[in-house]
């Protein structure tokens, strides 16, 4: 790799035509010296392999002078003397450092530069494995709600360590990522199998244990992605994040699917629900109100005012009195109840878009007046007992609810009214539905359910109700003129 200079000319062969290049006669002087007045100056040199194998001969010029292109060869026998040859993956790095400049523009790295570039000014003992490095950076994340830190430590525990935590940070691979994919599909394969197998013993060796979905796994890599970012800008351990050269499968969030009679009856028939998500027609959704405020439930305006106004699970639960304006008919989203493992807590939305005033409509003001009614009634009942926390929807001694709670109730009358299973949360595409049903405007809808944009709310909920689709159909059809009005008979 000591490279060489030489001259090359635009002298063109008189018979052909074609560039005579370095072989121009006139570059060399009788004794064999380069000629002073005629050509450019180039430099070549064979820098280290790529990491594919394929080879990298370099050539650059022209040159004003000699002297010039000496200089520019010089730093890169300086930049390629710095790492250890015997070591194929520092001799690939130092040979893309140089490849990049020279393709770029930008100057020879210097010594200095490559070595704290291949980490050279620490020993390879210093740097972390992925199991350390990513412990470090758990523990260090300061400023990020406890839900988002829950995710990470079990992305963290569950998945990256047992899988890439042997790893020297800087010798993380994409190949190695992809194998982690790889192995986290192949188990999934496994527990399906072992699930469907008639064999009891089979079936238990794989009980409480949970399929990795496409979302999941796009979760679980944006948890590598951030952690590797910040080893690249924080602690300069990686020139490029590996995470970033990885594709994984769309993850297809499931679309609404409303319970048509024909789906009833084949759910009653078959106990299977045709989607992950399912949403209650208007009719559905008015037997499971009139059946929980029949029943005098307590939460009867917990639920009705997730069904109007689309609030999710922790939002409502979360709702204080001072959120709150009756008289005015609005209700402002500040806080959510959340839930860690089994402990709660107050919390702020997640985003700052899911803070917002909501309008409320009459009847939900109605009965949330009859609610604040009740809830007196109970405070008093209980005296010294009263757990004071500004909560709307609380337990009999106002205490929060807890969100599990909420959920199994719903599903306990929902069962009591005789109606097909929805997820709590599903009420909220429900709340989307209806008001798309009334011909409510797409941005509107979008606004109080507070999405990210209206085409979000437009791909997810657009087509959903069969009643939207055939009049969508129907206007369709009404702008073709046709001769007779209608079709003819076959």
């Amino acid at each position: 790799m000591k490279g060489s200079i030489f001259k090359r000319c635009g002298c063109r062969d008189t018979a052909t035509g074609r560039r005579l290049g370095r072989s121009c006669p006139d570059l060399r002087r009788p004794g064999g010296g380069w000629s002073r007045n005629h050509g450019q100056w180039h430099w070549q040199i064979e820098i280290p392999a790529r990491a594919d194998g394929t080879r990298r001969p370099l050539r650059h010029g022209p040159y004003a002078t000699q002297t010039d292109a000496d200089t520019v060869l010089d730093r890169i026998r300086a930049a390629l003397a710095v790492p250890d040859a015997s070591d194929p993956h520092v001799m690939v790095k130092t040979g893309d450092l140089i490849e990049t400049a020279i393709k770029t523009g930008a100057p020879v790295p210097t010594p200095d530069q490559v070595r704290r570039t291949l980490h050279l000014d620490i020993t390879p003992t210093e740097l972390p494995t992925m199991a350390d490095y990513l412990t470090g950076w758990l523990a260090g994340r300061m400023n990020i709600k406890k839900g988002t830190l829950r995710s990470y430590e079990g992305h963290i525990r569950l998945y990256l360590i047992p899988h890439l935590g042997h790893l020297r940070i800087d010798r993380l691979r994409p190949g190695h990522i992809d194998a982690m994919y790889d192995a986290i599909a192949e188990r999934n394969t496994t527990i399906a199998t072992l699930r469907a197998s008639r064999d009891p013993a089979k079936r238990d060796q794989v009980k409480n244990q949970r399929v990795v979905g496409p979302r999941t796994m796009h979760v679980i890599h944006a948890t590598l992605r951030k952690a590797l970012n910040d080893a690249m800008r924080r602690h300069r351990y990686l020139d490029i994040n590996p995470a970033l050269l990885i594709e994984l499968p769309r993850a297809r969030a499931p679309k609404p699917t409303v319970w048509t009679e024909q789906r009833v009856k084949t759910w009653r028939d078959t106990g299977k629900t045709p989607s992950a998500v399912m949403i209650w027609t208007p009719e559905h959704t008015g037997r499971f109100l009139d059946h929980t405020h029949d029943a005098n439930d307590r939460l009867y305006a917990l639920y009705h005012l997730i069904t109007f106004t689309g609030l999710r699970r922790g939002e409502a639960c979360g709702l204080h009195w001072d959120d709150l304006d009756l008289d005015a008919k609005t209700l402002t989203v500040r806080w959510q109840l959340v839930q860690q493992g089994w402990a709660t807590a107050i919390d702020t939305p997640k985003t700052t878009d899911s803070e917002a005033t909501i309008a409320l409509d009459t009847e939900t003001v109605t009965v949330l007046r009859s609610h604040r009614a009740r809830h007196h009634r109970e405070r008093l009942a209980a005296g010294t007992t009263w757990t004071r926390t500004g909560l709307v929807f609380t337990t009999p001694t106002g205490s929060r609810l807890h969100p599990a709670d909420v959920t199994d109730h719903f599903h306990h009358l929902a069962t009591q009214a005789g109606l097909p299973p929805i997820r709590l949360h599903d009420l909220r595409h429900g709340a989307a539905t209806m008001g798309l049903a009334a011909g409510v405007q797409m941005k509107v809808i979008s606004n109080r359910l507070r999405h990210s944009s209206p085409h979000f709310t437009a791909t997810f909920y657009g087509a959903v109700l069969p009643e939207l689709s055939h009049a969508a159909a129907e206007a369709t059809a009404a702008v073709v003129p046709r001769r007779g009005g209608t079709a003819r008979p076959a």
